[in-house]
């Protein structure tokens, strides 16, 4: 119930020897996480062919978070959207049962205003059930928690926060989504364990009550993520990453 992973499964040089050498990177990832959020959607689309392969490169309960496209978000922002809304499901629901959650992540500017969001939310739910994760990034968005209750979307909870009070993740309570950007410096730096340690106690609440949580590292820039959801796991459940780990050494000694 708990998907950790990274925004991308680039193996970074600092972490590169927790993960086997054969494979690519995607498969060898996926031998250490279980999630990871696809963030090149965001700015280009991706054949249907190509989500397929990604879907069959990973484990059974290894799950994708995909990004969508800036033109609906950006460009558009969220009005006359369907045919790209459409396109866009169409390619990413190739991963079939492997995805599992569609993020939205809007731009600061853009403010929230009733009758564009309950358009836009009806038309995203006419063609997608499934797992939603909203990041807005304007504080007028305060006051959309109880519309996205409605539409069974979850809130994220981002560091640092954009406006003040976005830090706890809110909106519909039945998914938990933490987007980890990196404080101070955004996108670079890394987390300290004990921040991490603090964060996986409130991981460790949602699994208590079986609500589907995501963890998410994209403080990529200088490689920092994937050694932060790595330390994550293995606060989350050390055997298991201590399994793995033992798993992966006789490849690093070929």
């Amino acid at each position: 119930m708990i998907y950790i992973g990274c925004a991308g499964w680039n193996l970074s040089r600092p972490s590169l020897e927790e993960f086997p050498f054969l494979g690519s990177h995607l498969q060898r990832y996926a031998t250490r996480l279980n999630a990871v959020e696809v963030n090149s959607s965001f700015y280009r689309s991706h054949r249907p062919q190509t989500y397929a392969r990604w879907a069959a490169s990973v484990p059974e309960g290894f799950r994708f978070s995909v990004k969508a496209p800036q033109t609906i978000t950006n460009e558009r922002r969220l009005m006359n959207c369907e045919t790209p809304l459409k396109d866009f499901l169409e390619q990413c629901g190739q991963l079939e049962g492997r995805l599992g959650c569609i993020l939205l992540q809007l731009p600061p500017s853009l403010q929230y205003e009733a009758k564009i969001a309950q358009n836009f939310f009806e038309l995203m739910r006419k063609h997608y059930a499934g797992p939603l994760a909203l990041e807005p990034r304007h504080p007028s968005w305060r006051d959309a928690d109880a519309k996205l209750s409605a539409f069974q979307i979850a809130q994220v909870g981002a560091s640092p926060p954009r406006f003040g009070d976005d830090e706890q993740p809110s909106g519909w309570p039945g998914m938990v989504y933490w987007r980890l950007h990196g404080v101070p410096r955004t996108y670079y730096s890394s987390y300290p364990k004990e921040y991490l340690q603090r964060l996986s106690q409130r991981l460790e609440v949602s699994r208590a009550n079986n609500v589907p949580t995501w963890c998410i590292f994209d403080n990529t820039t200088s490689g920092a993520a994937l050694g932060n959801a790595l330390m994550m796991q293995a606060l989350l459940n050390p055997v298991e990453a201590a399994r793995q780990r033992v798993s992966v050494a006789p490849s690093k000694a070929c």
